[in-house]
């Protein structure tokens, strides 16, 4: 993907097509557009922010009302949660997953209503959303739960830890726990901490009255970098979706996209691990 994110190169599409659920034979109507270009059309819409019909018929991909209707299909379907893990797997089996640790976080995107929003505590209690992140020690996000703006990043913890999918590419078992779990104040917690040790995750959270651990800033960056990465995808910086599963499809999408690119650019930490 180059200057125009919204064009799918053959090796992404090669990926992306066999995953896509096949039309009936026999379907009645007229033919349905072909799914790369409606995925082109929706990623166009994911980049740039802009309404369903305000889709420039010039690009030539379709309407933006059947963009809308393919992207339902395939997130009912799993396509975009079945993509991020086949991605996964391709940088565990090249070797760029850190597992030694993971790093959650939970900004406030705003947003203009629908299901899981609520008064945002951070922004004049204007409606917005929370995205819960989970990276691995180099950014990589890992999952992503969206929630209300007013739930408290703790109650989140267990949830992402838990919902890591089992990430093959390597010989053996699918791995599925980082060895350690870094994060802020807002996840001190005792009983999730103890729960974390009971999955075999070593906890290093701050706790709220005490200093920052030192040097927690220096290995937690990463998922700063990785909220800036997905929010770059500027429909996940607003959300507009009223309902959760397609906003979900847009996140899926974007951490995928987020891989793809790590897995097809120099690793920039290989010149740390001589």
């Amino acid at each position: 993907m180059g200057t125009r994110p919204w064009i799918v190169d053959d090796d992404l599409w090669a990926l992306i097509e066999p995953l896509l659920p096949p039309w009936p034979t026999r379907s009645p109507g007229p033919r349905p557009v072909a799914d790369r270009l409606c995925l082109q059309g929706i990623l166009y819409v994911l980049c740039n922010d802009i309404a369903w019909q305000l889709l420039p018929p010039e690009l030539g991909f379709c309407s933006g009302q059947t963009c809308w209707r393919r992207l339902e299909r395939w997130q009912q379907a799993g396509v975009f949660d079945q993509l991020h893990r086949i991605l996964l797997a391709e940088l565990n089996a090249a070797g760029r997953l850190d597992w030694s640790r993971a790093c959650v976080d939970g900004p406030h995107p705003r947003a203009k209503g629908g299901a899981d929003t609520g008064p945002s505590p951070v922004d004049r209690r204007k409606t917005g959303s929370k995205h819960h992140l989970i990276c691995d020690g180099r950014g990589t996000p890992l999952r992503v739960i969206t929630t209300a703006a007013n739930v408290n990043d703790v109650t989140q913890t267990l949830a992402l830890v838990d919902g890591i999918p089992p990430v093959a590419g390597r010989p053996g078992r699918p791995r599925r726990r980082p060895e350690a779990l870094l994060g802020d104040k807002g996840y001190d917690s005792n009983p999730n901490r103890d729960e974390l040790r009971k999955r075999r995750i070593l906890p290093v959270i701050s706790r709220k009255g005490a200093p920052n651990i030192k040097g927690m800033g220096k290995l937690r960056y990463v998922v700063e970098q990785t909220f800036a990465l997905l929010h770059h995808f500027k429909r996940l910086a607003v959300r507009w979706e009223r309902r959760t599963e397609l906003h979900a499809a847009f996140v899926s999408l974007a951490c995928s996209l987020i891989c793809w690119r790590r897995l097809n650019k120099p690793d920039p930490w290989s010149c740390y691990e001589l």
